[in-house]
């Protein structure tokens, strides 16, 4: 069972080296993965438009654009929520990135003020693997770091 109150403490230490959105969720995607069991994707949908482009992820290559309203990114995103499904071959307009996955939970992602930037997607080969604990503990991580992170591409790296 996952411990999220240490996998977001030990994401809250990350924001602390580099708050941007592209090397934080880089490594916080490589977090989840080594901190979660029977997963074989982890990673983050941005949000574009109405399109969402992969972002930082853990894993095999995925889909690269999906429509909000679209599979289970693009229905939490449209329904601003987060989406626990058991059996993905049981959701009506399932994408599968990855024919492995038989489970998967997505959670989105707000910036300081509210606005969704993204979601945290993450997948397993097993069914039902994901659980209620399990969402209110990704809640609570993306609660907890979505008003903190740099969402604006910079033009320049600082030293």
């Amino acid at each position: 069972m996952t411990d999220y109150e240490l996998l977001t403490a030990q994401a809250e230490a990350l924001l602390e080296s580099d708050s941007a959105f592209v090397p934080f969720l880089s490594n916080l995607s490589a977090l989840i993965k080594d901190s979660m069991e029977d997963i074989n994707w982890a990673g983050f949908y941005l949000l574009r438009g109405d399109i969402l482009t992969v972002g930082p992820f853990q894993g095999h290559p995925a889909c690269v654009h999906i429509e909000v309203g679209r599979g289970v990114c693009g229905t939490a995103v449209k329904e601003m929520r987060s989406i626990l499904v058991k059996d993905v071959h049981a959701f009506q307009g399932h994408i599968a990135c990855d024919a492995a996955s038989a489970s998967e939970i997505v959670v989105p992602i707000r910036d300081a003020g509210g606005k969704i930037r993204g979601v945290l997607d993450i997948d397993s080969p097993s069914e039902a693997c994901f659980t209620e604990k399990d969402q209110e503990g990704l809640e609570m991580l993306c609660g907890r770091i979505g008003g903190r992170i740099r969402w604006e591409e910079e033009q320049t790296v600082r030293h």
